[in-house]
């Protein structure tokens, strides 16, 4: 049976048992429909782990298996008391199935499961990624790596620490340090190697990318290194900067956005920026210089902040869209363009309500910034709140009065500032 690191066969088996059984859901069979569809929302993140389970079903039962009960631990961390809609059916549904494919593939086994998972990791790895590189297509080689990334995330929970081969810990960093380059994307794939896509050989294209990863006159966000025990004196204690790559990725830095949010804003500054600027212009003025027109960018912030602008005219405040004398102007417009995006693109149902985008913004560029703007090393951004910004800002704790009060409500009394601004008549 499979175990978790440092734990027993019977110990994990005895957990296993322990979950109840509603008789809401019939045994498996060969005709049900793949088991990831089955994952209530709440336990969305075990899915990536069922679908590999079924992706490696003919070529090894005792893997997929291996997977399926890495998953339904996971399942059971998440909601040990099977209070969500359909968590009890389903952990009901995975349990029997999991008794099933343990005496069906206990047979098949030549080795114990530690050797058994990590003699499969390293095929697939030799199999689909060292050779595939050069021979499958880009969506290929991203379904392989997030299977590799999968198995490899199984196999450490099977597989105790001092037992992991050095051939597959060495497999391991490789995917982990190649996997950003087949990462999924919408229309402009910015990390693939190799044959670039035609779209990202567009003058349009190149010109916006230049414009968002001119970044070297930001102050770096930094990391503060610490022991990972009291007396682990391996490193100095010391502040290093994060590698920042655009002005999206920094700002995510800063405030905490979500990895996804930040890929999507990204492909869609890049996409307005570059349909903005090719309408008035040719490939010859793309050839004398690939930069953005002086006007591009100020036309957009124009169009992005129409509301904005608005809903300060009403409250009778001045807007924050300062710029500097000496800044550097189309940095600091694309900094704020940036910002809203990426607000918007986290605000969930609040993005329904304008004045909460604008008070939101307000607060979160206004001048609490000290020396001028993006253009000396000195320049310290003191907006940085220092929060998860979906967690902080946007997680829904209170309903009074009928009325939906967000995170926001906690952000406004730690400004100093009156809620009351957020609503129109």
């Amino acid at each position: 049976m499979a175990t978790s690191a440092g734990a027993g066969p019977s110990t994990s088996r005895a957990f296993s048992r322990r979950i109840s059984r509603a008789p809401t859901m019939m045994d498996p069979t060969p005709d049900d429909p793949a088991d990831s569809e089955l994952v209530p929302s709440s336990l969305t993140p075990i899915v990536p782990i069922l679908r590999v389970a079924n992706e490696v079903q003919e070529k090894n039962p005792r893997v997929a298996y291996l997977c399926r009960f890495h998953a339904f631990e996971k399942a059971h961390k998440m909601d040990p008391t099977s209070k969500g809609r359909g968590v009890r059916q389903f952990k009901t549904y995975l349990l029997h199935r999991l008794e099933r494919e343990e005496e069906e593939t206990q047979l098949l086994v030549e080795r114990n499961d530690s050797r058994e998972i990590q003699k499969f990791y390293q095929k697939f790895y030799e199999n689909n990624i060292k050779e595939g590189q050069h021979t499958k297509k880009p969506t290929e080689m991203a379904k392989n790596y997030q299977i590799a990334t999968v198995l490899y995330d199984v196999l450490k929970t099977v597989v105790p620490p001092k037992k992991v081969e050095a051939l597959t810990e060495e497999y391991a960093k490789e995917v982990e340090k190649k996997r950003k380059q087949f990462e999924h994307y919408n229309i402009l794939p910015f990390n693939t190697l190799g044959i670039k896509s035609p779209i990202m050989e567009l003058p349009e294209i190149k010109a916006a990318i230049q414009a968002l990863r001119r970044v070297e006159n930001l102050p770096m966000p930094r990391n503060r290194l610490t022991p990972s025990s009291p007396d682990d004196n391996s490193i100095m204690l010391e502040d290093r900067d994060k590698p920042v790559t655009d002005i999206l990725d920094w700002l995510s830095s800063i405030f905490g956005f979500q990895k996804g949010n930040v890929a999507n804003q990204r492909e869609h500054l890049v996409m307005l920026l570059a349909n903005l600027d090719v309408r008035d212009k040719n490939l010859d003025e793309y050839a004398q210089t690939l930069q953005l027109s002086d006007h591009t960018v100020t036309d957009l912030k124009n169009k992005i902040f129409e509301n904005y602008l608005s809903w300060c005219d009403y409250l009778h405040c001045k807007h924050n869209l300062k710029i500097p004398q000496g800044a550097d102007k189309q940095q600091l417009e694309l900094l704020y363009i940036g910002l809203y995006l990426l607000i918007w693109g986290e605000a969930s149902n609040v993005r329904f309500m304008p004045e909460c985008l604008c008070y939101i913004f307000h607060n979160m560029i206004r001048s609490n910034m000290k020396g001028n703007l993006v253009v000396t090393p000195e320049f310290c951004w003191d907006w940085c709140l220092n929060v998860d910004f979906h967690q902080e800002l946007m997680k829904p704790h209170d309903l009074t009065h009928g009325l939906c009060h967000c995170s926001i409500f906690r952000l406004c009394t730690r400004m100093g500032d009156n809620p009351l601004l957020l609503t129109f008549p």
